[in-house]
């Protein structure tokens, strides 16, 4: 019997409308405690700049509400500055200028080298020691903890954590006669793509706008395959990619064969091709599971990222997402109201609130026992498809994620070439030999400008 999307979405409406009515009663009682803002005292004022929009721009908004209405000594002000990109920009510009930078900034999680090697931060295990707040770091999840640190100490505050997750229309599968589990190989998505193809149900199998994230930078530790030297970049600068490897041969050549035959749609990927049922599979974010809920109007599901099986190891994907950054130069009081926020996101109800409200991976173990317990995987087993990933292999080399310079260049010049290889104008070699020496330039130049600052603890 089809499952109706309207019950599935109810449940889900409860469980958050506990969590949202169990923070309210908790910031009520500490508003009382608190007796409000003393004497009338002016609340320091903390600015945050985020890339979030639509449903999760919705999430954030509310999250800093909740803070705001919980003590009154400090209000976050949460502006909305553009994609992650022009985030970052905006921010070392107003850095540098000294004309008013935030004080807490959301950067992409390829943007933690730079950052890591920036001027500008206050490393937040430092932040935290400093205001003498106390944070259970060993309660974070490894793989999450593991992306942002550096010596063993976090220097970023991870936020809005997803990984990128398969898609799929239940409609169009049951159009297939492909039943309603998801595909879990490259070969099983092969073999969906073509009976969806034939049989009319759909133009396309699968699309991605997240190319080079979904298809590369992921798809290579899934496999246990290194995606550069020197530990993908943790060990050093002087880094090199390694994606024309054999296997990274084998898989582009896969992808430029589907993309020729109509199975994958990818140089111009994007995600109304699966939204208006052109394609029957998407590769994206688990974050955009929340606003799948709420705007898909057909019966759909999520499977892991596909992966090719033996002789490849199954490890775990790396974080897709942002974490959250402070900015050096403000003033002592604004450093306490930016620890005691931070404190605050951490906090079991926050998590629990935020992985029932979006697609985001909860942080801290704590939290996801918590939500365990509460069945709610089980009632929404969608949303335990991206923590599977994150943790199913964590003692394999390649575990963890990126850490390199400049890296969003570099991003550019892989998806670049990608689409030269799916447009037939090089071919798989040609392309990923081009991308390798033109990223290994980019690296090298963000090495040696950084090779000072990379010695020596922030």
């Amino acid at each position: 019997m089809k499952r109706s999307v309207h019950s599935h979405r109810s449940q889900e409406e409860i469980m958050q409308h506990c969590i949202t009515r169990t923070i309210r009663v908790v910031l009520l009682v500490t508003l009382v405690l608190l007796g409000g803002t003393a004497g009338g005292q002016t609340k320091t004022e903390i600015t945050f700049w985020h890339a979030m929009e639509g449903q999760l721009g919705e999430a954030v908004e509310e999250l800093v509400k909740q803070f705001n209405q919980s003590q009154g000594e400090v209000e976050v002000k949460a502006l909305y500055k553009g994609t992650y990109p022009e985030v970052l920009a905006a921010t070392m510009a107003a850095y540098r200028r000294q004309q008013n930078p935030p004080n807490i900034v959301q950067v992409s999680a390829i943007g933690t080298q730079s950052m890591v090697l920036s001027d500008a931060i206050v490393p937040v295990y430092r932040l935290m020691k400093q205001q003498k707040i106390a944070v259970d770091w060993s309660d974070f999840i490894e793989t999450v903890s593991d992306y942002y640190e550096k010596g063993g100490k976090l220097y970023s505050m991870p936020f809005n954590v997803s990984a990128p997750i398969l898609y799929y229309n239940k409609d169009i599968f049951r159009k297939a006669r492909l039943g309603d589990a998801p595909p879990v190989t490259w070969r099983d998505v092969e073999t969906a793509s073509r009976k969806i193809l034939a049989g009319g149900a759909a133009k396309c199998g699968f699309t991605t706008p997240a190319l080079s994230w979904a298809m590369i930078e992921n798809t290579f530790p899934w496999h246990n395959q290194p995606f550069a030297t020197n530990q993908n970049g943790y060990a050093s600068l002087d880094t090199k990619l390694l994606i024309n490897s054999d296997f990274g041969l084998m898989h582009v050549a896969a992808l430029a064969r589907w993309h020729k035959e109509n199975i994958f749609f990818g140089p111009k990927g994007t995600m109304d091709q699966f939204i208006n049922g052109d394609c029957a599979m998407l590769l994206q974010p688990s974050a955009f599971i929340g606003d799948f809920k709420k705007s898909l109007t057909f019966d759909w599901g999520t499977g892991q990222l596909p992966h090719w099986g033996p002789p490849y190891p199954k490890a775990n994907t790396s974080l897709g997402g942002a974490s959250l950054w402070v900015l050096r130069g403000h003033q002592p009081a604004d450093d306490r109201g930016v620890a005691q926020f931070l404190k605050f996101i951490t906090d079991l109800p926050q998590q629990r609130w935020l992985a029932a409200t979006t697609g985001w991976m909860p942080i801290t173990k704590a939290a996801v026992k918590s939500l365990e317990d509460a069945s709610f995987y089980k009632q929404h087993p969608g949303r335990w498809t991206a923590m599977s990933q994150v943790l199913h292999n964590m003692s394999l080399e390649n575990k963890v994620g990126l850490r390199l310079g400049n890296y969003v260049q570099v991003r550019e010049v892989i998806e670049l070439e990608l689409g030269n290889i799916f447009t037939g104008k090089k071919t798989v070699k040609q392309g990923l030999d081009v991308a390798v020496s033109r990223g290994n330039a980019i690296l090298r130049q963000f090495g040696v400008s950084h090779a000072g600052a990379a010695s020596g603890e922030i």
